[in-house]
């Protein structure tokens, strides 16, 4: 068995303190491997890197069009938001448009990771609810194709039309049967596959043209991430900052436990990339060394800094240390 190997480095002194371990592979159009690192086959989940895929059927059954979805809800469905005002606002006008309510979802309530919006609730003496949800943007597109295809409330359940139209899209579009699933943070089904699989699949986004109904939606979805970065992911965050970063259309996506994505459509290239230990520090100074590689992003800009080569400073401000790409991906 091919094991992981060191992609992120943390640098203190003369050499490094710890390393992330992991696997890494960017695909071409065809499917064919154009760079790996580690195990091409490992078994993973994707988590939240496969909102897109879980949001073609969405778009591709017409359900999109025929609620008037726009380019910033179409964004939010492919979102891990922070919770911040213009998520929130957002998601409350679309489910209010289905004539739904924050109850008719499915995906359970956390605290925004925005600060201003975590302030507010504090100070208001209100407590978070499945709005502010970091998944709340997917499962109100699960509640739009649910309204479409007259399904029942449980839109969750992995027997329901909603979720098996979703298994349908990632199998086809990963090009292989999920040997699972797995109950993902948000309640939502979440199929396993292989690394090659889905960067495969983030691929045939990258180079989906006109022909089906699934290529203009896949299309639709990463035009929709990459004109609203914010939407996707929110202010300081790696998603956003990186694809603001980029100097062509770059659509990145996080998914829990350390697991991400690119799709590189002027390039027609996909990338995926797991961090074994977890270690969300470690997969986005590893994605950011892999937009570097292929020339996608500038080293010098701020936000390439900020992941990649970024100084470690201690509670005096004393710059201590670094986080560095491994030898494989510098």
């Amino acid at each position: 068995m091919i094991q992981a190997v060191p992609l992120t480095e943390i640098w203190r002194g003369p050499r490094p303190e710890s390393v992330h371990l992991g696997h890494a592979v960017i695909c071409d159009a065809s499917g064919g491997i154009v760079e790996a690192w580690g195990n091409t086959d490992e078994i993973i989940l994707p988590r939240s890197s496969a909102k897109m895929i879980q949001a073609l059927p969405l778009v591709a059954s017409g359900a999109a069009d025929a609620h008037g979805l726009t380019s910033e809800q179409l964004a939010l469905a492919c979102a891990s938001h922070s919770g911040a005002a213009i998520h929130t606002e957002r998601v409350e006008h679309w489910i209010t448009g289905l004539g739904l309510s924050e109850s008719d979802f499915r995906c359970g309530a956390h605290e925004p990771q925005d600060r201003a919006a975590r302030d507010r609730l504090i100070r208001a003496g209100q407590s978070p609810c499945q709005i502010h949800n970091n998944c709340s943007g997917k499962h109100s597109g699960f509640l739009t194709l649910n309204r479409h295809l007259g399904g029942g409330p449980d839109y969750i359940d992995p027997a329901h039309p909603v979720q098996r139209a979703v298994i349908e899209a990632f199998e086809t579009v990963t090009d292989r049967t999920s040997p699972y699933h797995v109950i993902d943070g948000c309640s939502a089904p979440n199929p396993a596959t292989t690394l090659h699989a889905m960067a495969r699949a983030m691929a045939w986004y990258a180079g989906a043209g006109e022909a089906t109904s699934e290529e203009r939606a896949a299309r639709r979805l990463w035009q929709a991430m990459v004109s609203h970065p914010a939407l996707v992911a929110g202010e300081g965050r790696a998603c956003t900052e990186l694809m603001r970063a980029c100097s062509e259309p770059v659509a990145l996506k996080t998914g829990a436990e350390a697991f991400f994505i690119a799709i590189l459509p002027a390039r027609k290239m996909g990338v995926a990339l797991k961090i074994v230990d977890g270690g969300t520090r470690g997969a986005e100074c590893a994605i950011a060394s892999i937009l570097v590689r292929l020339g996608a992003l500038d080293p010098d800009h701020p936000s390439a800094r900020k992941f990649r080569n970024a100084p470690i400073t201690n509670w005096r401000g004393i710059e201590t240390g670094a986080i560095r790409p491994a030898a494989a991906l510098a």
